[in-house]
């Protein structure tokens, strides 16, 4: 049996999607040995699509350090060739299997797969997840069928479909949030804070240092630190048990759960992140990760920016007194109500369908 293939990952933005669209796929009818999932053995692909009940194959290989570094040009000498024999392998497959199509979700893993599939002469869709497409996908962007696309641009292979979100997700009732202001809601105005399953240590130290400033404000603040961080945050900036102020801090947490009571968002930009945000219509301050690939991150901001659904601070601009000013803008009962519209204009809980619908659509 021809198969789909579904290819990317590395990271936990590129896999959870790929994920979402394989159980799709299954759920659609499509045969489990006719959807192959193609990622790479050093990232977390192993871990979290294990238990899917389709072929997983992790090629060998992995991303190019952007430095000059002795070290890093030592290491991207292996990684070349490490790509170049995934190169061969993916080739020798395609050429083999002949595949209906071949799904790239961007990252350094899908490079070589959808390499092979052009050279291949076989269809190829993308699933881009940020405002910009990712550079493994750039390469071969002439030759694709379809782009599915976050946001969207004027490319006419283009369909904005979104990002594929979690079932757990998308589920998320926030109708008690979104009446803030309203004269029976007894709840405290609830900011949530998440930068990623580490953390991120600027964000982390303004947010400490912020909650020391409003400790006698009637807020909550659920601050999710990442693990990397965790204890220093609880040793400098534990709660007093006079503070007004409810300054919860959390290792990691399902954010799933914790949406649900956001009122405001603290985060960077990552693609999984601004589309949860736009799907469940929560306004943000977004602060974007320096030196993302491509600066997608901050491309990634603007998107909301633009349309009045964020507020975006540079890294390097980010301070307790700039995010506090930030936090009093959000906090006006009538800019929230027009970022809580905005953020829900650009969100499309129906993603994985849409996707799904483009890759049978291609394959007919």
């Amino acid at each position: 049996m021809r198969e789909i293939v579904l290819t990317g990952g590395g990271t936990g933005g590129h896999i959870f999607p790929m994920r979402a669209v394989a159980e799709e796929l299954l759920a659609r009818g499509e045969p489990a040995e006719s959807v192959v999932v193609v990622g790479s053995r050093r990232g977390q692909e192993k871990d979290l699509l294990g238990d899917l009940p389709v072929q997983l194959i992790l090629l060998p290989g992995r991303g190019i350090r952007r430095s000059l570094r002795p070290t890093a040009l030592v290491d991207n000498v292996v990684a070349t060739m490490g790509l170049i024999l995934a190169l061969l392998r993916a080739t020798w497959r395609t050429a083999i299997r002949r595949p209906r199509v071949v799904v790239s979700f961007g990252g350094y893993a899908s490079l070589v797969t959808t390499v092979a599939a052009v050279l291949s002469g076989r269809r190829v869709v993308t699933v881009e997840l940020d405002a910009v497409p990712s550079a493994a996908q750039r390469v071969v962007l002439r030759r694709v069928r379809v782009r599915c696309v976050a946001f969207g641009n004027e490319d006419p292979r283009s369909v904005v479909t979104g990002v594929p979100l979690r079932d757990s997700v998308v589920a998320v009732n926030r109708t008690v949030r979104v009446s803030w202001g309203a004269p029976d809601r007894h709840e405290p105005f609830t900011i949530v804070v998440m930068t990623g399953s580490l953390g991120a240590r600027s964000v982390n130290e303004t947010i400490g240092a912020l909650a020391q400033e409003f400790r006698q404000q009637p807020l909550r603040i659920i601050h999710v630190t990442g693990r990397r961080d965790y204890a220093a945050c609880v040793s400098r900036w534990q709660p007093l048990a006079s503070d007004l102020l409810r300054y919860e801090l959390l290792a990691f947490a399902d954010m799933s759960e914790l949406w649900s009571q956001a009122d405001m968002a603290i985060c960077r930009a990552g693609a999984t992140t601004v589309a949860e945000l736009c799907a469940l219509s929560i306004p943000s301050i977004l602060v974007p990760l320096p030196g993302a690939p491509g600066d997608h991150q901050t491309k990634n901001a603007l998107r909301l920016v633009e349309v009045g659904a964020a507020l975006a601070i540079a890294d390097g601009e980010l301070s307790s007194n700039s995010l506090a000013q930030a936090i009093e803008v959000v906090m006006q009962p009538a800019t929230l109500g027009a970022m809580t519209r905005a953020a829900g204009s650009l969100g499309h809980p129906a993603a994985t369908k849409k996707i799904v619908d483009e890759i049978l659509r291609v394959i007919q």
